[in-house]
């Protein structure tokens, strides 16, 4: 009897042995088209993320973000989160700990050193911890060029991927972290071709070795706007082949208003991480980085010890944070009782009558009274009625949807609202 031949199996890199992968991958054939297996849905492996949705098995994540936000000291933290297997910024680690390479190509091993020191002083993190699992490099000690280029175009560095996969699988390294990617080749970032070619490169050694590769990249200029997964420096395929790419921001002054943060220093220690595209995982809810200080105690003599930054997780404070149907429901009666005005400027402003009754300060509170007034305009509970006075059209708050008293409970306690405000989060988080 003659046996029926079978068609080929489709390949799922991230899914296969790194061994296995890599034969499979350098197996050369002729091109051909796939019948479609129609497997069963139940039986397909599930995706092997290592850190949230954030790193994933056989596929790169871009980290992108502009100069000064803390893309070193994060991605630190992010190594520490892996070798140690704890989640230190709010990332659960589903395969538990994991080794992890950290390839800095900007600075001297001393100075990675101090840094890495200073993040595991500030999270007690130990040698029991990470055990062999932890690796870093200079690439000012050991350089690493995965490209170059001349006149007749560019080349990849087959033996520099070769000897990376060599070592990714000699120590079973699960994440390689590059910082920064435009270090690590020395070709035109401009050129789509060169940097789609470089990209894909990557792409291949994760899925060759099955770790995840991230890829850390500046942005480009952007006139004092937010970083989008689109403003990723030079060509557009480095975005296009990563499969995760994670946009960092400082808090904006309208956010930090309204979240009451008024000191100056620490505002610019916020940094936010957006999931800018992440096309085979759900989308997350933003994760909020605080950048402090930590001292390594080496200070001798007259000479101080050096400070430090570190990357540790922050709870964004809730606006409405200690108000109830309560606060509302008084808001509206005594608009009921009074005129209030709609401009801030005016000194019967409504945010004043707001201030009063949630226990805020209308001058160090004023941006979180102004986003708690804007969110009940939004949702009704107020309105704005314009009125005719010494022929000028004046804009007063009145009451919207009003609260039927049955729904309200007793007042909450003076010090649950005021007490405890967004400015005293955002003072010490």
């Amino acid at each position: 009897m003659t046996m029926a031949a079978t068609s080929p199996q489709p390949m799922d890199f991230a899914a296969l042995q790194p061994d296995e992968a890599a034969a499979r991958i350098n197996e050369h054939s002729a091109l051909r088209a796939t019948p479609y297996r129609w497997p069963d849905p139940a039986s397909l492996p599930r995706r092997q993320w290592l850190m949230g949705h954030w790193l994933l098995r056989g596929e790169v994540t871009a980290i992108i973000a502009p100069g000064g936000t803390g893309k070193s000291t994060i991605g630190n933290t992010i190594a520490l989160c892996l070798a140690s297997g704890q989640p230190l910024l709010g990332k659960p680690l589903h395969r538990g700990p994991l080794a992890v390479w950290i390839f800095n190509l900007e600075d001297g091993t001393e100075e990675l050193e101090r840094q890495l020191s200073a993040a595991c002083a500030y999270h007690g993190i130990g040698p029991d911890d990470c055990g062999d699992r932890l690796h870093l490099d200079s690439g000012l000690v050991q350089p690493l060029c995965t490209a170059s280029e001349d006149r007749d175009g560019f080349t990849l560095q087959e033996d520099v991927f070769s000897q990376l996969a060599a070592t990714i699988r000699e120590r079973s390294i699960a994440t390689v972290i590059v910082d920064p990617f435009v270090s690590s080749h020395a070709v035109r970032e401009s050129s789509n071709e060169a940097i789609d070619a470089i990209a894909k490169r990557w792409k291949r050694l994760a899925q060759e070795t099955g770790c995840a590769v991230v890829l850390v990249h500046h942005t480009r200029k952007l006139g004092g706007r937010e970083v989008t997964a689109e403003d990723g420096r030079g060509a557009v395929a480095l975005r296009d082949a990563a499969r995760v790419v994670l946009p960092l921001n400082p808090i904006g002054d309208k956010e930090a208003e309204e979240l009451g943060i008024a000191d100056i220093t620490t505002r610019r220690s916020l940094v936010r991480i957006d999931t800018g595209k992440a096309n085979r995982a759900p989308p997350d809810a933003a994760t909020w980085i605080k950048l402090e200080s930590q001292s390594l105690n080496n200070g001798e003599g007259l000479e101080p010890s050096d400070f430090v930054g570190v990357a540790t997780l922050w709870e964004k404070p809730d606006v409405f944070h200690g108000l109830t149907t309560w606060h509302l429901y008084t808001v509206q009666q005594r608009l009921a009782a009074g005129d209030w005005r709609d401009n801030v400027q005016a000194k019967d402003w409504v945010g004043h009558l707001v201030a009063s009754v949630a226990s805020l300060s209308p001058e160090t509170d004023k941006g979180r009274i102004k986003a708690i007034i804007r969110t009940w305009k939004r949702n009704g509970a107020l309105a704005v009625e314009h009125r005719a006075i010494n022929g000028r059209d004046v804009p007063f708050v009145i009451v919207g949807e009003p609260i039927n008293a049955s729904e309200v409970g007793p007042p909450p306690h003076l010090a649950t609202c005021g007490a405890e405000s967004a400015e005293s989060a955002g003072a010490d988080p």
